[in-house]
């Protein structure tokens, strides 16, 4: 793997757990540059197929929403069919008159790029309003004696704590599909992406599933073993279908990589791609069916 790859990777994840830890604005702003520049990567996909979207508004929107999601979660969802209205309202009124195809792959910009990545903004602040203590709706331990110590893990807002395994489940459905598909795969999964195998996909949600389960255990969760296997299960599965799905898009768009950003990962599309379709099942898992399995212990 070349250098360029392993610096980039480990600035990128660094980045990334200093905004989840601060959480508020601080996250929210940092999604929204991931979200800006992911937008842009998904509409140059698009054009290639000689589309014309509404790649402007739809950014615009995309951002609103995150905005929103910070405000009030609960008027996120109320924005979406607006923000769809707004886009086809904008091409109605083009001097040339749109297609399907633009009003089609706006609207998917706006639900791919902007919606689904809005649900990491309601998933960071589960439980972290009332712990916030610097300014902008943010959080900093006072001490961090308290996060080394696993007995006080479930003193730091669920948010926080639920953000942080979720990427780790992450990370090892990634490292572990690339690193035992690449030594062990003989059996290709799909033709969408020809270099991933069934024995890489399965390594990689196993990984997802035992992070998961450490996870539950170390934070206390209801039912730990149940909790963490579908915890794991989900991040998983979802991982691997946000890869594919991307995949798909570049394989029509006739290019290898969305883009070239980050030195030895290609595009933001590139690196983000598994954390699309995981934070709305994490988030929705967290906060409809945690509380039918019982509080934190």
């Amino acid at each position: 793997m070349p250098w360029s790859r392993i610096i980039s990777g480990i600035v990128a994840i660094a980045l990334a757990l200093g905004a989840v830890l601060l959480g508020g604005w601080y996250f929210t702003i940092m999604l929204g540059v991931v979200v800006f520049l992911g937008q842009q990567e998904y509409f140059d996909l698009v054009r290639t197929r000689n589309i014309l979207p509404a790649a402007k508004t739809t950014l615009f929107l995309s951002l609103v929403l995150l905005a929103i999601s910070t405000l009030n979660d609960a008027l996120a969802d109320a924005v979406m069919p607006i923000a769809g209205t707004v886009i086809c309202f904008y091409l109605l009124f083009q001097p040339k008159m749109a297609t399907i195809a633009d009003v089609s792959a706006s609207i998917m910009g706006l639900f791919y790029v902007g919606y689904l990545p809005s649900y990491w903004v309601r998933l960071r602040a589960i439980g972290s309003v009332a712990i916030s203590n610097i300014p902008f709706g943010g959080y900093w331990p006072t001490t961090w004696t308290d996060i080394l110590a696993e007995k006080n893990l479930t003193f730091l807002p669920q948010g926080l704590t639920i953000t942080v395994l979720t990427f780790l489940c992450i990370w090892a459905a990634d490292i572990g599909a690339y690193i035992f598909g690449k030594f062990f795969g003989k059996t290709r999964l799909s033709d969408i992406s020809p270099k991933k195998t069934v024995e890489g996909a399965v390594f990689g949600i196993s990984a997802s599933l035992a992070v998961a389960l450490i996870g539950a255990y170390y934070l206390q969760l209801p039912k730990f073993l149940l909790t963490g296997t579908t915890l794991g299960l989900l991040i998983g599965l979802a991982s691997l279908l946000g890869d594919l799905t991307e995949s798909m898009l570049k394989r029509d768009a006739g290019v290898k990589d969305s883009g070239q950003l980050i030195p030895g990962h290609g595009g933001i599309l590139d690196r983000t791609d598994s954390y699309i379709f995981t934070a709305p099942l994490v988030y929705y898992f967290v906060t409809l069916v945690l509380p039918i399995l019982g509080n934190r212990q």
